[in-house]
């Protein structure tokens, strides 16, 4: 449960520096990025594996690089289904930028709560 907690809130931190760094990409407080991550989750865990396997020839054909695009849709998708929390991404090329920011920026942040674990 620790781990779980730990990981919520590194991504949700992600999420704010991301929102920082990406135009069109925001995030009003750190409450709205716990709800975001949580939403974010949901859909990852739900609608990406649908995606991933409508995609996949596309995928196998640019040999792995379509998962960008899976990614964004995902994050904007998410970005959808909370208006008025405080999430909102402002069209696919900032959700395709804030995928890959965010992925490198929880990726950090995951390492350095892996070593303080």
């Amino acid at each position: 449960m620790k781990h779980f907690l730990l990981t919520w809130l590194g991504t949700a931190v992600a999420l704010l520096i991301t929102a920082n760094i990406v135009p069109g990409f925001s995030v009003k407080n750190f409450v709205a990025a716990l709800i975001a991550v949580a939403v974010i989750g949901l859909v990852n865990a739900f609608i990406r594996p649908i995606l991933s396997i409508l995609a996949f020839p596309i995928t196998l054909l640019t040999f792995g690089l379509f998962t960008f695009v899976i990614n964004a849709l995902t994050l904007w998708l998410a970005s959808a289904l909370t208006p008025g929390y405080g999430f909102e991404i402002q069209g696919f090329l900032p959700a395709f930028l804030g995928s890959i920011v965010l992925t490198i920026v929880s990726s950090v942040i995951s390492y350095f709560l892996r070593a303080v674990l």
